[in-house]
């Protein structure tokens, strides 16, 4: 577990911290309690970030960090809902795999499958959360909890296929390293669907951007999941196993769940759905406006506008921009294509008249799906894709 004095040592100093306090770059909109709370903090290993929690940590990543379709390892956000994080020991780590018949993996014996990679945002379900309204309790998240990263690592499908898929297997389940720190608390524990769980692009990532895996990102060894929230995306990954039956551990039966029919899913988790919900899967299609920043007072004249858009793995093929509140719309220009399930930048040049001026922006992807004007509502506050917004002043 990562002790306290860990936690501080790589820490802002207090007297930094408390300056820092009031000036915690939090995305607009969200509720005036979140600045009570909310500073500026750099964990062991990251720039500052913005720390909601920190026990467990839950930290965002300023929207300036976001300058370009790769986030950089040590502002990339962190995301726990127990607070037991030990320090996983690479040369001491161990996956055990329980199919047809029981594998140990150390990660030398990992990196012998045949390595994949891949850019792939990975993003709460909850990002967002903190714009829902009516307000809804949990993180706070502004627009931070997300990143894009190239990953390489192992294929799931490789390593359940070395342990054998036993015949009858509907789910393949997940846990890491971290734990609760009370024992009536449940440990994350997730499920995927067999389906899922055999695609190409789900790893066993133990590379991040090129680097080893950070600690705060999962070390030594993390799911990856394409496409799909992060929820699934099991950090310190220690354990694997395939049942018969869905999984019924309380992060799947209970968390992270959506009335069905609430959002345009295509990939769905079946044999987790009931007659009333599902589980959040995919991503929504969703657009960022990165510059200029809200609040920000602009030169009379031409206006470049720079944002990045992303979806499930669709393929954002469109992104629009609208200064008249979404009366007309035009077309941005999209940056390089770093995979379907990667961050696409995107950038306009707008004329603009002297005064205040409201930029939208709004994405679309191959399948037909775009943002919506206004967020769809739930208790949870998950897949919050409503037009981004960004105020200025012209000047």
């Amino acid at each position: 577990m990562v002790s306290r004095r860990a936690l501080l040592a790589g820490s802002l100093s207090l007297a930094a911290t408390r300056a820092l306090a009031d000036k915690a770059p939090l995305s607009p909109g969200l509720p005036a309690g979140v600045a009570d709370v909310a500073t500026l903090d750099a964990l062991p290993g990251k720039r500052p970030l913005i720390r909601l929690s920190y026990r467990p940590p839950n930290y965002e990543t300023p929207l300036s960090y976001f300058s370009g379709p790769i986030t950089p390892n040590d502002v990339f956000f962190v995301r726990y809902h127990l607070a037991d994080i030990p320090e996983v020991d690479p040369l001491k780590w161990r996956l055990v795999v329980s199919g047809q018949s029981a594998l140990s993996l150390d990660l030398k014996q990992l990196k012998e499958f045949p390595p994949a990679e891949i850019a792939a945002v990975c993003q709460c379900s909850g990002n967002r959360r903190g714009l829902s309204n009516p307000h809804v309790p949990g993180v706070q998240w502004g627009f931070g909890a997300m990143g894009c990263a190239r990953w390489k690592g192992a294929r799931l499908k490789d390593v359940l296929a070395k342990t054998g898929v036993p015949p009858g297997a509907v789910e393949v389940t997940l846990n890491g390293a971290d734990g609760p720190v009370l024992d009536k608390t449940p440990d994350f524990v997730k499920s995927l669907p067999l389906w899922k769980a055999m695609n190409e692009n789900v790893l066993l990532a133990y590379e991040m951007n090129g680097e080893p895996l950070p600690h705060w990102n999962g070390a030594p060894v993390r799911l990856v999941v394409p496409g799909w929230t992060s929820t699934y995306w099991v950090k310190h990954l220690v354990d694997i196993g395939l049942v018969d039956k869905p999984f019924d551990g309380f992060w799947m039966k209970s968390a992270y769940r959506v009335p069905i029919g609430l959002f345009p899913t295509i990939d769905r988790f079946t044999s987790q759905e009931t007659a009333v919900n599902t589980p959040i899967t995919e991503i929504m299609v969703n657009s960022l406006i990165t510059r200029p920043a809200n609040d920000a007072t602009v030169p009379l004249g031409r206006l470049s506008v720079e944002g990045l858009a992303w979806d499930s793995g669709r393929g954002v093929d469109c992104v629009d921009i609208s200064i008249d509140g979404g009366a007309t719309w035009r077309t941005a220009k999209l940056g390089d294509d770093l995979g379907r399930f990667a961050f696409r930048a995107w950038s306009a040049e707008l004329e603009t008249a002297p005064g205040p001026l409201t930029l939208l922006s709004r994405a679309s992807n191959r399948a037909g799906q775009s943002q919506v004007a206004k967020a769809v509502w739930n208790p949870a506050g998950y897949n919050h894709n409503a037009y981004n917004s960004v105020s200025v002043m012209v000047a």
